[in-house]
């Protein structure tokens, strides 16, 4: 229902409807912990402390309308990369993994950009071979970045796609 919503709309509506109850949480997490013959070894009572340990940020999207109240939008971007690990035995060293990794990234960012990975990495690595190696100037780097308003149409996907 908020999700169209400015971000001033969400914090308003998270502090009417959403804190009170966050609040109300919290009290009974206290309360349960305070209470008397309570096995403190138990696992419970270590989420129980999890919870009052993590109180202030899990508070955060309560004061910021533009902070999602989850974080599904990032286990998401990163689904695919963990079902693939497997695949992946190949990688055995820092280096490999790092550049992986950065790849990786690069790709997630380009589609959160709305670029073609493909088409986007083909015009990047036809860039890049201008350059010699690791020998990029900075400002011709934040030009190839999957961000800026200058990369080519081609790189773009279109807008009903």
């Amino acid at each position: 229902m908020y999700k169209d919503a400015s971000a001033g709309e969400r914090l308003k509506n998270r502090q009417r409807s959403v804190k009170p109850l966050v609040d109300a949480y919290f009290r009974w997490v206290k309360e349960q912990l305070d209470r008397k013959g309570l096995d403190k070894s138990s696992k419970l009572v270590g989420a129980l402390n999890d919870s009052i340990n993590q109180e202030q940020f899990l508070r955060v999207f309560l004061g910021d309308g533009a902070v999602p109240p989850d974080n599904n939008d990032a286990e998401r971007s990163i689904r695919s990369f963990c079902l693939g690990k497997h695949n992946w035995k190949i990688i055995d060293s820092k280096k490999g993994a790092k550049a992986n990794a950065m790849l990786y990234s690069l790709a997630k960012t380009a589609k959160a950009n709305s670029l073609k990975p493909y088409e986007y990495f083909s015009y990047l690595l036809t860039q890049l071979m201008n350059y010699l190696r690791g020998n990029v100037p900075k400002e011709e780097l934040e030009k190839l970045m999957p961000w800026p308003a200058e990369l080519p149409d081609s790189c773009r996907k279109m807008k009903d796609q």
